[in-house]
């Protein structure tokens, strides 16, 4: 079962504090910029993975409880039939013992 896919993309939101320093490194000089600007893009790269593996996680979660919920249903059903199953039973047991009784 596949869902909708979402209007909004949050997997390539970043956190503001991200942003923030990602402008504040862009105001500065040059070699700062060079320096810092590989450690700026793993840390960018690692919240989105993050992100992404957040959204699987709770997408998977979402799909485990409505497998939950199908898999209750389906417990029920089966406790009905077999309790349906059980007393069309006893009724021929006591048919049976009835006949047996009249034979005697």
């Amino acid at each position: 079962m596949s869902t909708a896919p979402k209007t909004k993309n949050t997997t390539d939101e970043l956190p503001r504090d991200l942003s923030d320093l990602a402008a504040a490194i862009g105001e500065m000089p040059a070699e700062v910029q060079e320096k810092l600007n590989p450690f700026l893009t793993r840390v960018t790269d690692s919240t989105r993975r993050r992100r992404r593996i957040l959204t699987l996680v709770q997408e998977a979660l979402g799909q485990l409880r409505l497998d939950m919920k199908y898999l209750m249903f389906d417990l029920e059903a089966t406790r009905r039939e077999r309790d349906e199953y059980l007393q069309q039973l006893q009724g021929e047991d006591h048919d049976e013992y009835d006949d047996e009784r009249a034979d005697d």
